[in-house]
């Protein structure tokens, strides 16, 4: 359940990189269910190494949104595979969020928009770690 609750938010952000890695442990999660049910030892395994591997992520991500050593996320597209600037879900609409558009900027690209986001309870980078928290104490 908190992996598709990941994976929808990141649809929502159009971020391919956590997509791809969310749609991968929901298939390594059904087949550790079937290795468990059936006693297959291979699936098992197979579902021990990818839990290694996304505890890894979940650590990146941690990382990344919270710009720990060289990670930037004004700078970095590593989300997106460098394809869009699109952000987090939450960035705009986090819990108190108030998005205000920024007219005749000249930093917004052709098909982009600047904002400015304000009030939040809880800024989404924190929110973003703390689902991969989650994500880590699940594994």
């Amino acid at each position: 359940v908190a992996a598709l609750q990941r994976q929808i938010f990141d649809f929502l952000g159009y971020q391919w990189a956590p997509i791809l890695a969310n749609f991968l442990h929901i298939m390594a999660v059904i087949l550790g269910i079937f290795g468990t049910v059936q006693y297959r030892s291979r699936y098992l395994i197979l579902y021990a190494a990818w839990l290694v591997l996304w505890v890894g992520w979940n650590a990146f991500i941690i990382c990344f949104y919270l710009e720990v050593g060289q990670l930037s996320q004004d700078r970095d597209f590593i989300m997106t595979f460098n394809t869009s600037l699109h952000r987090s879900w939450w960035m705009e609409n986090g819990p108190g969020c108030l998005v205000t558009p920024v007219l005749n900027s000249r930093l917004a690209l052709e098909d982009h928009h600047v904002i400015s986001v304000t009030g939040c309870l809880l800024d989404y980078p924190y929110i973003e770690a703390l689902s991969s928290a989650l994500q880590i104490f699940l594994a």
